[in-house]
């Protein structure tokens, strides 16, 4: 894993689009995956596993979301990895992550809370081409069957139907990235994916620290911060385009018109 601390905007759009040119293609074309983080000491541990909180219980609460579900959620949903990208969307705790195709939607979640302002913050760049080299055979030749470099639900449930099947792939640690159908427009303007491990105790920071190749981590200071904030402002990337709706609304108006901190 390679470390750099940016110290102004060119800077930082540089370390974040370096690499991105694809020779066989021709085209910028990356194959990166983005997670911004306000604070430079906040982990990548799942809501399901931070201070070891729902380890035990993955099943309990993914079983239950799923039967108290609304009727109209149960239509679209087709496999396990539907329901479980259902639930992590709407906020239940499971061994998924988020992250995105996009470098700006990551550095709106690194600046949204202004509270953290004072703070020095995070993203994280992986290529997944070069964590996809772990992943076991099965998974492997199914991302080679379909032509692609990431997994839908649809490509998951074919190869593992449920998440034991999913962790008795291998005994080493691995991780992919999925993504979710387009449940709503959220989803689609945040460019989103998932990541998931195999195990519910296991820690992505602590997997991706072992990775000699593909793996970024970039501290933005406090200090700079604030001109990422408004030129993301300027740019469009607010609340209000990624989070569509009154609330999403509210939620960018309220941070956009308070004052900053002194």
């Amino acid at each position: 894993m390679r470390e750099q601390r940016v110290g102004t905007w060119l800077e930082l759009q540089d370390a974040l689009f370096a690499g991105s040119w694809n020779e066989q293609l021709g085209r910028h074309r990356p194959s990166f995956v983005f997670r911004g983080m306000p604070h430079v000491e906040h982990d990548l541990s799942t809501a399901l596993n931070r201070k070891g909180m729902f380890v035990r219980q993955e099943k309990d609460l993914l079983r239950a979301f799923r039967k108290y579900a609304h009727s109209a959620a149960q239509q679209q949903m087709t496999s396990l990895w539907d329901w479980l990208a259902l639930a992590q969307h709407h906020g239940l705790p499971t061994r998924l992550l988020d992250w995105t195709f996009s470098p700006h939607v990551a550095l709106h979640f690194l600046t949204e809370d202004t509270d953290l302002a004072d703070q020095d913050g995070v993203v994280w760049r992986v290529d997944y081409r070069e964590t996809n080299r772990l992943l076991p055979k099965p998974l492997k030749t199914q991302l080679q069957h379909e032509g692609a470099d990431v997994f839908t639900a649809e490509m998951l449930a074919a190869v593992a139907g449920d998440l034991s099947a999913f962790d008795r792939m291998t005994k080493h640690p691995f991780v992919l990235f999925f993504e979710p159908p387009s449940l709503d427009a959220r989803i689609v303007n945040q460019f989103a994916l998932f990541s998931v491990m195999n195990g519910t105790g296991l820690r992505l920071d602590e997997f991706l620290e072992g990775q000699k190749k593909g793996v970024r981590k970039l501290i933005i200071p406090a200090a700079l911060k604030w001109e990422v904030r408004d030129k993301l402002d300027q740019a469009n990337v607010t609340e209000r385009v990624l989070f569509p709706g009154l609330d999403g609304l509210s939620r960018w108006l309220r941070r956009y018109y308070s004052p900053r901190p002194r």
